[in-house]
């Protein structure tokens, strides 16, 4: 599934060909995705100029003035490239945004877990936005923040930052290497954790995520940038699917097992 860095990618491939520029219409192949796409979306978006491309957790906001939004989601293997605008479409290419330019703006969705949304009024009250908790990039987000909801919580630290109305946009491969980078075990309660740990936490989530974004995101089977180029973040993985390899710190060997319906890498030695 594409993560937060991911997205975040996938916004600044395309803001420079969206933001300042017309909506010349959209063009629906399959109009059942995650929830129905709007039927009449051609003529809501043709000759609107997107004003900007923002990202909250991990949909992608069309600013479309006059409190009209766009929201796009890529779900399990959704992506978007900017094209020529006579690319023949492929089976799972399921809508174009038609651009200036002679380009388009194509959404691919082999599992067709993505969602076109169409919102009218402030984005942050959107059913699917409005009880999401803070951006981990931003000055909300905090040692304070975690230490405060997690007090009296025995829900494993890993599935606590996993919450998205705890903190959004830190999936699996991320929230291992963050744990990793400020010395928690996966497992401990979240309750059981002190503030200068959080903060640690804190820290180690920001530079794990600046570093993704940094190096184009993981290389997951389904993603790619949005100039079609996959990312490098897949080379510094430190525990994430490394089971049995040696620890980049100390050499133990590095262990996995299922928590919380998902797996959990973690270095024995390093990771209390």
């Amino acid at each position: 599934m594409p993560e937060l860095p991911e997205v975040e990618t996938t916004r600044r491939g395309i803001a420079p060909w969206l933001e300042g520029r017309r909506l010349l219409g959209a063009r629906v192949r399959q109009p059942r995705l995650r929830w129905p796409v709007p039927a009449d979306l051609d003529a809501r978006v043709r000759g609107r100029r997107v004003r900007q491309v923002r990202r909250r957790a991990k949909y992608l906001l069309l600013d479309l003035g006059n409190d009209d939004w766009l929201l796009l989601h890529l779900g399990m293997s959704g992506s978007l490239r900017v094209l020529p605008k006579d690319s023949p479409p492929g089976p799972h290419d399921h809508l174009d945004l038609l651009l200036e330019e002679r380009r388009l703006l194509r959404l691919r969705d082999p599992r067709r877990f993505g969602a076109v949304l169409w919102w009218h009024g402030l984005p942050q009250a959107h059913p699917r936005l409005r009880r999401l908790g803070p951006e981990p990039l931003s000055a909300t987000f905090s040692g304070a923040h975690l230490y405060g909801l997690s007090r009296a919580r025995r829900t494993p630290v890993k599935a606590f930052i996993m919450d998205q109305r705890v903190v959004v946009g830190i999936g699996n491969i991320y929230a291992n290497e963050a744990l990793f980078a400020a010395g928690i075990h996966p497992g401990r309660a979240a309750g059981h954790i002190a503030l200068p740990r959080y903060r640690r936490l804190v820290a180690a989530i920001r530079e794990t995520l600046e570093a993704a974004i940094a190096q184009g995101g993981t290389t997951l089977r389904d993603f790619e940038q949005a100039d079609g180029r996959p990312g490098y973040f897949a080379q510094t993985l430190r525990v994430y699917g490394r089971a049995g390899r040696p620890c980049p710190r100390c050499g133990t060997p590095i262990r996995r097992r299922e928590l919380g319906g998902r797996s959990a890498w973690w270095c024995p030695r390093c990771q209390r």
